[in-house]
């Protein structure tokens, strides 16, 4: 796999610069990342940069916390899809969901799936470092027979990040018809490569042009 396509390059700290992102998507050419990863107010910038270009756009949804409403999230993937996004990484109901409040969970990926029609592929970002193995399989589960394109380790602010053990586990939790996408803690081209061999088919980092660089990048978001 060539490593580059595989990246979603990202960048959400909250005091995140139209300079910032303006090299977010300058790097993300030059290196040809599948996507840039952004929050949504900067979407519509992005779609603008990165116009002509095979680069697509990953807008975050009920981020970081996934704890909004699912009409709010579902109106916050169409509104993100509608200005240009191509990917929606959405924060699972993660309070829901360890309260075994399973169909409640599944009812608010669904309604992101749904509101962007086909418009966007879905990530379910699971936050894997609030869930035991069993917890993630089960997630995992709920994610697919929701609809969801890709189910996704972690958001980078929560506790731990991807994990080799984790993407393996994810990995063999979903049909084929699923992707997964590991995010958090990547810095480093080795660590990049261990997560493709474990079964991501997509890395999420803040890191991108270090790792293509054969560097090591630092903890930014």
């Amino acid at each position: 796999m060539n490593l580059a396509s595989a990246i979603d390059h990202t960048y959400l700290k909250p005091e995140a610069s139209k300079s910032d992102i303006e090299r977010l998507c300058r790097e993300a050419m030059e290196y040809q990342f599948k996507s840039v990863c952004v929050n949504g107010v900067w979407v519509r910038e992005c779609a603008q940069l990165l116009s002509g270009t095979s680069v697509g756009i990953s807008a975050v949804c009920g981020f970081p916390l996934g704890a909004a409403a699912d009409a709010a999230k579902a109106y916050e993937a169409e509104l993100a899809a509608d200005d240009g996004a191509t990917e929606i990484d959405m924060v699972m109901q993660i309070g829901l969901f360890l309260d075994g409040q399973y169909a409640a969970v599944e009812k608010d990926i669904r309604s992101v799936v749904n509101a962007v029609q086909g418009a966007a592929a879905v990530k379910v970002i699971l936050e894997t470092g609030y869930l035991t193995d069993e917890q993630i399989v089960e997630a995992c589960k709920i994610a697919e027979q929701a609809g969801a394109h890709f189910v996704k380790t972690s958001t980078g602010f929560g506790p731990g990040g991807a994990t080799v053990h984790h993407v393996r586990l994810m990995r063999s939790s979903v049909s084929d018809n699923m992707q997964v996408k590991a995010s958090g803690g990547i810095r480093d081209y080795q660590t990049a490569v261990a997560m493709i061999e474990a079964g991501a088919s997509r890395l999420g980092t803040s890191s991108g042009a270090a790792i293509m660089q054969g560097l090591t990048g630092s903890k930014s978001y």
